[in-house]
C-alpha cells in the first residue's frame, strides 16, 4: 500500500506527460487525477489505521531497492512509516488530489496560451511529478533519499512557477525561487556531509542513535571549533529556511505567485513550504541536543511571523496577501519546533494545510470570476455574485484568524486550536519573552489583513471595471467541490485531533509512538512547586532518539507547562483577533476613506511595508549589482581583452609573422634547400651523439 501511495503520482505524471497524444488530452488528465485520489484514499487509510505500538520503535520500513553502495556509504531506497510520515502523506495527497480536480475548471480556458495550443497535460504532469517528489521527501529513510526529494520539489517548483514561460515576470520568479533555494540547499548539504563525516552513515536509525554522542563532540568548521550537534542542527535549519521561506531566504515566496493559482495552493500554501518544518521535526533527535540552534530557530521564526504579517497589511494583490500570510504562519510553526513542541508544530502544519489551501483556491475562484483581475482594490460587492466562494473564504478566514470559544482549547475552527497552542507553547518555552509577544502581535495583524481581504473583495460597492463586475460568475463544480472538502478540514481538523497533538503528555506520546513514563516523585514535586496551578506531573517523555515520529528529551516538559500558562496568555490571541477584526471593520466598512488618508499621512511607513522592508532592493544592492559588475569586468577585461585578445593576437600577429619568415626561407634555389638539409643532419647527428654518450 505504501509503495502505491508513493509511485501512483509518478505513474500519473509519466502517462499524462508522455501519453496524452495516445489517450487524449482529457483522458490523460483524468488518469493523473484518478491516481492522485487513489494515493489520497490510501494515505487516509494508513493514517487512520496506523498503530505505533504494533511496531518496534513506533515505526516500520518498506524496502524498495538497494540504491547507493560506495565505500562505507550504503543506502536503500526505503519508506520510513511512522506517525510523522502518515501526517505528511494525508496533507500532501489530499491537497494535491483536490488541486488536480480544481485545475480542470481553472485551467480550462487560459488566456496565456494561443488558440489550439495544448498545455493542460503538461501542467497536470508537473503537478503529479511535484507530488511524487514531495512524497519521496517525507517517506525517506535516509538523508540522501530526502535530499533527492528535496531537490525534486525544487525542480517541480521551478517548472510550475515558470509555467507561463512567455511572461518575463514568471521566468524571473522561477529563476529567483530556484537560486534562493540553492542557498538553503547548500547549508542542508553541508549538514548531511557533517553527519556522514561523524557518524559514517546517512540512515536515520544510525544518525538518531548517535545524537547524544554528537552533543559531546567538537567539530572544526571555518577555522573554529563547534559543538557538532549545534552545528549540524544549524546547517540543517539553513536548508529549512530556504524551502520554508524564513526571513533572509524568504524573498522568493511572494514572487512565486506568478504561477497559476492551483500551483500557489499546492506548493506555496500546504506542501512544499512545509518541508522545512517537517525537516526540523524529523531531525528532533538532533535538535533536542542543540539548545543554541533551537533558540535561533525560535527567534527567527517569530521575527518572520511578525515581518510577513506587517507586509501583508498593505498588499493589494489578493494572492500576495495570502502568500505573506503563508510566510507568517510558517514562522509560527518554527517557533513551536524551536521551543521543543514538535507535535504542535505538526499540528499547525496539519490544520494550516486545509485553511490555507482553501484560501488560495478561493482566491483563484475570485480571480476566475473577475477575468484574472488580482487587485483587490478593483473588487467589492462580490458576495452575491459568487456566494459559494464567499462562504468558503469566510470559513478559511475564520480558521486563520483563530475564531473559537476562548479557554476551551479546541472548540473552534482549525486555526483557533493550533495557533493558540503555538502561542501558549511560545510563552511556556520562552517565559513570555520575544517570541511570545511577536506572535501575539502577528495574530492581531493576521486578523486585520485577513478581514481586510474579505471586506475589500466581497463587501462595499463594486470598484474597477464595470463590465468585469457585471459578468462575474460562480466557478464550475470542479472548482467548488475542492473548496467544500477543504472547508470541512478547516472547520473540524483542530477539534478532532486536538488531544493527539496538544493533549496530555501520554496522549501525544501514544499518538506519535514515543515512549512515556511516570517520573520520580522528586521531579514531580519540583515541577509542581514551580507551577502552582499545575497538577502533579504524571507523565514525561522517556523515549530513545529515533523512537516514534518525534523525539522529546525527558527533561523537556514544555508540552505540560503550556497547558498551565496564565489565563491572560490563553486569551491573548483571541483578544488580538477581535482587535484586528474591529480595526478592519472600522477601516473598510465604517470609514472606507481612512486607509487612504492614513497611507498619505504615514507615507514613509506605508512605503516601507509596501516595498517589503526593502529586502529585494537591499539584496539587489549587496548581491545582484556587484555580481553583474564583476561579470561585466570578466566579460570585457577577461573574455574580451585576455581570451579574445590572445586568440586574435595569435591568429593575426604571431602566425602571420612566422609565416612571413617561412616565406622568405622559400627562395626557390636548390643550394638553399641543400644547405638546410645539411644543417638538419648535423643537428640530428650531434643530438644523437650527445644523447648516446649520456646513456
Amino acid at each position: 500500500m505504501e509503495s502505491i501511495i508513493l509511485f501512483a503520482p509518478l505513474v500519473g505524471a509519466l502517462l499524462c506527460g508522455f501519453g496524452w497524444k495516445i489517450m487524449g488530452e482529457t483522458a490523460a488528465m483524468w488518469v493523473a487525477t484518478g491516481l492522485l485520489f487513489l494515493s489520497a484514499i490510501l494515505s487516509w487509510v494508513v493514517f487512520l489505521t496506523f498503530d505505533p505500538t504494533a511496531h518496534a520503535g513506533g515505526h516500520y520500513t518498506v524496502s524498495i531497492l538497494r540504491w547507493i553502495e560506495s565505500g562505507t556509504l550504503s543506502t536503500d531506497w526505503a519508506i520510513r512509516m511512522d506517525r510523522l510520515t502518515a501526517i505528511m502523506l494525508i496533507v500532501i495527497t489530499t491537497v494535491s488530489a483536490l488541486v488536480h480536480l480544481y485545475s480542470f475548471g481553472y485551467m480550462a480556458h487560459d488566456d496565456n496560451w494561443r488558440e489550439g495550443e495544448v498545455y493542460r497535460p503538461r501542467f497536470f504532469a508537473y503537478l503529479s511529478f511535484f507530488t511524487f517528489a514531495m512524497l519521496m521527501l517525507v517517506t525517506a529513510d535516509n538523508l540522501v533519499q530526502m535530499f533527492f526529494g528535496w531537490e525534486g520539489v525544487g525542480v517541480a517548483s521551478y517548472l510550475l512557477i515558470g509555467f507561463y514561460y512567455r511572461k518575463p515576470s514568471a521566468n524571473a520568479a522561477a529563476i529567483k525561487a530556484f537560486v534562493v533555494n540553492r542557498v538553503g540547499d547548500f547549508g542542508f548539504a553541508l549538514g548531511i556531509f557533517a553527519l556522514f563525516f561523524l557518524v559514517d552513515s546517512v540512515n536515520f536509525a544510525d544518525v538518531f542513535a548517535a545524537a547524544s554522542t554528537l552533543a559531546e563532540t567538537q567539530l572544526t568548521f571555518l577555522w573554529t571549533s563547534w559543538n557538532a550537534a549545534e552545528l549540524i542542527a544549524f546547517l540543517l535549519f539553513i536548508g529549512a529556511m530556504g524551502k520554508s521561506a524564513q526571513l533572509i531566504l524568504h524573498t522568493w515566496l511572494p514572487d512565486a505567485m506568478e504561477g497559476p493559482t492551483p500551483v500557489s495552493a499546492l506548493i506555496h500554501a500546504a506542501t512544499m513550504v512545509t518541508a522545512g518544518v517537517f525537516l526540523v521535526c524529523r531531525m528532533s533527535p538532533i535538535m533536542e541536543f542543540a539548545p543554541h540552534a533551537t533558540a535561533f530557530i525560535t527567534v527567527l521564526g517569530a521575527t518572520t511571523a511578525f515581518f510577513a504579517a506587517t507586509v501583508g497589511l498593505v498588499q493589494t494583490d489578493i494572492k500576495r496577501v495570502i502568500a505573506y500570510s503563508t510566510c507568517s504562519q510558517l514562522g509560527y510553526m518554527f517557533v513551536a519546533a524551536g521551543v521543543g513542541l514538535y507535535s504542535v508544530a505538526m499540528f499547525h502544519l496539519f490544520t494550516h494545510a486545509f485553511f490555507k489551501a482553501m484560501l488560495f483556491l478561493g482566491a483563484g475562484s475570485v480571480i476566475h470570476a473577475m477575468h484574472h483581475e488580482q487587485d483587490m482594490t478593483n473588487y467589492g460587492g462580490l458576495r452575491k455574485k459568487i456566494p459559494y466562494t464567499f462562504w468558503a473564504m469566510m470559513i478559511g478566514t475564520l480558521a486563520i484568524t483563530g475564531v473559537g470559544i476562548p479557554l476551551t482549547g479546541w472548540i473552534g475552527f482549525a486555526g483557533f486550536a493550533s495557533k493558540d497552542a503555538v502561542i501558549e507553547g511560545a510563552y511556556a518555552g520562552t517565559q513570555g519573552g520575544y517570541a511570545f509577544w511577536l506572535l501575539v502581535i502577528a495574530a492581531l495583524f493576521t486578523s486585520f489583513y485577513s478581514w481586510r481581504l474579505m471586506f475589500l473583495t466581497f463587501f462595499g460597492e463594486a470598484r474597477g471595471d464595470r463590465h468585469t463586475h457585471e459578468h462575474a460568475h460562480e466557478s464550475p463544480m470542479t472548482m467548488l467541490i475542492p473548496l467544500g472538502v477543504l472547508a470541512l478540514g478547516a472547520t473540524f481538523a483542530g477539534a478532532i485531533w486536538y488531544s493527539s497533538f496538544f493533549g496530555k503528555t501520554n496522549e501525544v506520546a501514544k499518538f506519535f509512538g514515543t515512549h512515556y513514563a511516570t517520573p520520580g516523585t522528586e521531579e514531580a514535586a519540583a515541577f509542581a512547586a514551580a507551577n502552582p496551578k499545575a497538577s502533579e506531573l504524571k507523565y514525561a517523555f522517556d523515549g530513545a532518539p529515533g523512537e516514534g515520529g518525534i523525539y522529546v528529551a525527558p527533561d523537556n516538559h514544555i508540552l505540560h507547562e503550556a497547558h498551565y500558562v496564565p489565563t491572560w496568555v490563553k486569551l491573548s490571541p483571541f483578544v488580538a483577533m477581535l482587535l484586528g477584526l474591529g480595526i478592519a471593520i472600522w477601516f473598510y466598512l465604517i470609514n472606507p476613506s481612512l486607509p487612504g488618508r492614513l497611507a498619505e499621512n504615514q507615507r514613509p511607513l506605508y512605503l516601507f511595508l509596501k516595498n517589503k522592508w526593502y529586502f529585494d532592493e537591499l539584496y539587489d544592492a549587496i548581491f545582484v549589482k556587484p555580481a553583474i559588475g564583476i561579470g561585466r569586468v570578466f566579460w570585457r577585461k577577461g573574455d574580451g581583452n585576455v581570451i579574445d585578445g590572445a586568440i586574435n593576437g595569435v591568429a593575426m600577429g604571431i602566425v602571420p609573422f612566422f609565416t612571413r619568415l617561412a616565406g622568405r626561407a622559400q627562395s626557390g634555389y636548390i643550394f638553399t634547400y641543400a644547405f638546410w638539409m645539411v644543417v638538419g643532419i648535423a643537428v640530428l647527428i650531434t643530438w644523437m651523439s650527445i644523447g648516446g654518450g649520456a646513456e
